[in-house]
């Protein structure tokens, strides 16, 4: 099955050719398999159609052993010079490239070449807050790739479709390859392999001398505890109680390795008023529901949760910066900031027919004195659509399918 063929993913091709030819390292960061070797070989494509020359493209894949020695960055470099034999354009696609050791060192040396447009992706956060933010400053853009929107997904699918059918798969998982799949033993099989992709050569190696047990018994904890308040310290606690003695600097440094292989995000809390971030107390969300339903087939009940994680992915694709919102005694489930400083409220509930439900899921964004927009997002197709004093209520489908 080829992923190339399941769905156009114009944003982040769009972010491609708005920085071409441009001075400037493009990056796209993302957990694994959500599809930016895909992303990077459509936009080749492009770049082809548009006339440029297949041998003013090097494309390397750090992950595609036959270019393994190339992981050497003395190797790497002298390759990458014996292809450029002209002053035209070259176009530089370099994939996966934390697998190569000091790869910053090369990326500088290519960046500084008056024909050389570069393109990297990389598969964790230490790669890109450590050694790429440290060595490049100022010298690169970057866009995350996620696995598949809720409208990336309905794009790639029947249009006669029932769109409740088609949400009710997507919760299953939006990696690009499971898009088509209709067996339920491949899709389980499928995220098995990332899972066990990202674990061992993601978090167990940056954590050091992890124990891939104890690590799976922290993300489950995490998985148990999406959209609830949490730290370092209640996660130890967890654990304890189930006989698992850690100190709580080693779990510090474990989380820290999951969150890094981007398999979770941790999501600070806001103080609405005094537009500043508060120290403790975050919460954390997966990258994608399938890990979820992986690790715990028994929790599927909790749709509550499982609404508010996908909520939290997709202002992730709109908003510069995501927060859990804090208004004196009320939280607001999520504050969404642009680059430019703009703010969006969402509260979300699985349906406020309940008047009960509804007055307090309204409390928080009453609470809070400022004009920026304030969103209620349910579930509800009864009164899909309301608008109690400013705060408009949506249907979370409506919502992740409109365009932005």
């Amino acid at each position: 099955m080829n992923e190339k063929t399941f769905v156009h993913r114009p944003r982040y091709l769009q972010f491609l050719e708005r920085h071409k030819n441009k001075h400037i390292i493009k990056v796209m960061s993302g957990v694994r398999r959500a599809g930016k070797s895909v992303i990077f070989e459509l936009f080749r494509e492009q770049i082809r159609a548009e006339g440029t020359d297949t041998s003013h493209i090097i494309d390397i894949n750090f992950e595609n052993l036959t270019y393994y020695e190339l992981r050497d960055m003395l190797k790497l470099n002298a390759y990458i010079e014996s292809q450029i034999t002209d002053d035209s354009m070259y176009y530089i696609f370099l994939d996966e490239i934390q697998h190569v050791r000091n790869f910053e060192l090369v990326v500088d040396s290519l960046f500084i070449k008056p024909n050389v447009d570069l393109y990297i992706t990389g598969s964790n956060a230490y790669f890109m807050s450590g050694d790429l933010a440290t060595n490049l400053t100022g010298r690169y853009v970057e866009m995350e790739v996620l696995p598949l929107s809720f409208a990336e997904y309905v794009s790639g699918q029947d249009s006669a479709q029932d769109v409740s059918v088609l949400f009710n798969e997507y919760l299953l998982s939006g990696f690009p390859y499971l898009l088509h799949t209709q067996d339920d033993a491949e899709r389980i099989e499928y995220l098995q392999g990332i899972y066990n992709t990202v674990l061992l050569n993601d978090v167990v190696s940056r954590a050091g001398d992890a124990q891939p047990e104890l690590l799976e018994r922290i993300i489950r904890t995490l998985l148990s505890s999406i959209g609830s308040v949490i730290s370092v310290s209640k996660i130890r606690n967890t654990l304890e109680s189930q006989g698992e003695k850690i100190s709580r600097n080693a779990l510090g440094k474990y989380v820290d390795a999951l969150t890094d292989s981007l398999l979770f995000y941790v999501t600070p809390r806001y103080d609405v008023k005094g537009r500043n971030l508060l120290q403790r107390l975050e919460k954390y969300y997966t990258v994608d529901l399938g890990m979820r339903r992986l690790l715990l087939p028994d929790h599927q009940e909790d749709f509550g949760h499982m609404l508010e994680n996908l909520v939290y992915l997709e202002l992730r694709r709109r908003f510069a910066h995501v927060y859990v919102g804090n208004v004196g005694k009320y939280e607001v489930d999520f504050v969404g900031i642009t680059a430019t400083g703009e703010c969006e409220y969402y509260q979300v509930s699985e349906t406020t027919l309940a008047k009960e439900t509804l007055e307090r899921e309204l409390r928080p964004l009453q609470a809070i004195q400022d004009q920026y927009p304030k969103y209620l997002l349910t579930m509800d197709t009864v009164m899909r659509t309301a608008n109690y004093e400013g705060i408009r209520k949506l249907n979370v489908m409506d919502w992740l399918l409109e365009a932005h």
